[in-house]
């Protein structure tokens, strides 16, 4: 229930800001709130990260709507023995499905996070990333998250 619920928190935390964001800016309109350190920047990213496969909207929701399904598949055949492995696959999962939403609803992602230095992204990138991350660093340093492969299919 937690992998449910904390999809569910991430998908809604990122599209309640990105609501906020289209009602109460324009597109490519700048606010900054620390000057020249960090923006909110309204952009309609046609593009994966860093904007790649910028305007190839159809891939995109493709690739996304497979890696989606893949992760509800091993989430539903096979049980979460470690919780923090089903925190970081719900991370995961809420924003690929929050991007998704906005690639379907608009034909582009809503970002808005803007540091100067780093192209602009949005909530669900960062649970994304975040979770990608904290993933990685389970199987490569805890012996327990090691064989996760066996868990999710990956040896036979």
């Amino acid at each position: 229930m937690y992998v449910f619920l904390t999809s569910v928190f991430v998908l809604a935390a990122d599209m309640i800001s990105k609501y906020l964001i289209q009602k109460f800016m324009d597109p490519y309109e700048s606010i900054p709130i620390l000057k020249n350190i960090f923006h909110l920047t309204y952009v309609q990213n046609t593009g994966g990260a860093f904007s790649i496969l910028e305007g190839h909207t159809s891939l995109l929701v493709f690739v996304s709507s497979m890696v989606i399904l893949a992760m509800i598949y091993i989430l539903i055949k096979n049980p979460i023995r470690e919780r923090a492995f089903g925190i970081v696959m719900a991370m995961i999962l809420g924003g690929a499905v929050g991007n998704l939403a906005d690639r379907l609803r608009y034909g582009y992602v809503v970002d808005f996070l803007d540091f100067r230095i780093w192209p602009v992204f949005n909530i669900a990138d960062c649970f994304v990333v975040i979770g990608v991350l904290i993933l990685a660093y389970l199987i490569m340093f805890h012996p327990e998250f090691q064989s996760l492969s066996d868990k999710t299919g990956g040896k036979s």
